[in-house]
């Protein structure tokens, strides 16, 4: 079993703490969270479903190490006013 990490970030304008295993990923902590709008899909970062920002820049969330948001500002689908075209946008994918 491994030791749980404490980490803060800054989750759509609000601060958190969690406590979280070192072989998570964003998606399970955001679901952890309550957000939902990432998902896993393809589970290899191809897709898109789970694309989260991360400081401004978007990553896969079901390959980013839930642990390497200490100290960050996330993003998710759920802020973001414009929806879907927005993260595309962020992402490269329109």
């Amino acid at each position: 079993m491994s030791a749980r990490r404490d980490i803060t970030f800054t989750l759509n304008d609000r601060a958190f703490r969690a406590s979280i295993e070192p072989h998570r990923n964003l998606v399970e902590l955001l679901h952890e969270l309550g957000y939902f709008g990432a998902r896993e899909s393809c589970g290899q970062g191809l897709c898109g479903c789970c694309t989260v920002l991360v400081d401004g820049v978007a990553v896969s969330g079901c390959l980013f190490p839930a642990v390497a948001v200490d100290g960050k500002t996330l993003t998710t689908i759920e802020h973001l006013g414009c929806g879907r075209r927005a993260v595309a946008g962020a992402a490269g994918l329109h």
